[in-house]
């Protein structure tokens, strides 16, 4: 089977849009303490170049899924397929930890180690491996019951101090860990909300086998309904988002809270509304192409390059920033987590 042009598409929009998400995450000044998303501190404008970004990680994850599926029907061995997904998911937990954790943090000594969408890619292959023999459909189905029901997680019961809790967090919910004398591990994908993900985008995988009419067709229809759902629930404000929304000090920012949805861990309404869009542009991606899109989707065929690299480009322009406002490297900090900048050194006005 051929390359899908929308899919390369899809991935490729957004692997430029995530470009936005990490230049201000690295180079906007005051990124530390005014957060797109606090409307105590945020701007319209701000917050909305965060909320764009919330479409890539789920694209990211549901699209590898769909790959997962189109490379399962090619296969001639289901075993050898089997493998391959552990040794990927293996390989980019690897990758994760050490290539693009230094890309993001350029901390030799790899003071806060993070896990985030390599990771959880790399987890959702190797579970998928486990899946192999189970249908496509029953596949699909246990994705769809973690992305509806993993909201519930913070609302059970607990003992104080539970074992079982102190387990099964790191996987629900982002947590830190202290490392001893070193520094933190920080679980900022948690990996089960993230499998519901790439098990639907892998369920979904045979719609891609529709004639191309049927599934733009199909997809718009997806896209209406989960954002139509996004809506009904989100107003209602009771389930589907740990944080609801509520009137702010004008009617602009109670709508910025009204589309404040949570990203960590991926709501089920964060999930609809990214989702639903995502199935929008795999809509216009089929059958429609002209000379940027055609630019767009080469990104799309090469994501975890790009990725990788394009967090050393905007990491070593962050660097060259910081001198040019004449900080010396010698002042620069990398061991908080705090991509280089100085502590308690003015970096901009």
């Amino acid at each position: 089977m051929k390359r899908i042009y929308s899919i390369d598409f899809a991935r490729g929009l957004v692997m430029v849009i995530m470009t936005l998400d990490h230049v201000r995450d690295l180079m906007h000044v005051d990124a530390i303490t005014q957060r797109p998303t606090d409307m105590a501190t945020t701007t319209p404008v701000l917050f909305f170049t965060r909320l764009i970004t919330h479409l890539c990680a789920p694209t990211f994850v549901f699209l590898s899924g769909t790959s997962a599926y189109l490379s399962w029907k090619r296969a001639d061995n289901v075993s050898e397929f089997r493998n391959f997904l552990f040794k990927r998911g293996l390989y980019l937990i690897i990758l994760e930890f050490t290539v693009v954790n230094f890309g993001l943090f350029f901390d030799i000594g790899f003071h806060t180690l993070i896990f985030e969408v390599i990771g959880a890619i790399g987890f959702g292959f190797i579970i998928l491996g486990l899946l192999i023999n189970t249908s496509a459909k029953a596949i699909g189905i246990i994705g769809l019951l973690i992305i509806f029901c993993h909201d519930l997680f913070p609302i059970i019961p607990f003992a104080e101090n539970s074992v079982i809790k102190s387990v099964l967090s790191p996987l629900f919910t982002t947590t830190a860990f202290p490392i001893p004398q070193h520094g933190v591990f920080v679980v900022g994908y948690p990996p089960i909300p993230w499998l519901g993900i790439m098990l639907v985008g892998f369920a979904a995988g045979k719609w891609f086998y529709l004639p191309q009419a049927e599934r733009k067709t199909l997809f718009i229809k997806i896209g209406l309904v989960s954002l139509l759902l996004f809506l009904v629930l989100r107003f209602i404000n009771i389930y589907g988002d740990p944080a609801p929304w509520s009137k702010q000090k004008n009617e602009v920012f109670t709508f910025l809270s009204f589309l404040n949805i949570s990203k960590y861990p991926p709501s089920l309404l964060f999930c609809l509304s990214t989702l639903g869009i995502m199935f929008f542009v795999l809509s216009f991606g089929e059958g429609f192409n002209n000379r940027v899109t055609n630019i767009v989707s080469r990104y799309g065929k090469v994501p975890l390059f790009y990725f990788i690299i394009h967090f050393y480009f905007i990491h070593l322009l962050t660097l060259l920033l910081l001198l040019f406002q004449g900080i010396q490297f010698s002042q620069m900090e990398f061991a908080s987590a705090s991509f280089g900048r100085p502590k308690n050194i003015q970096t901009g006005g």
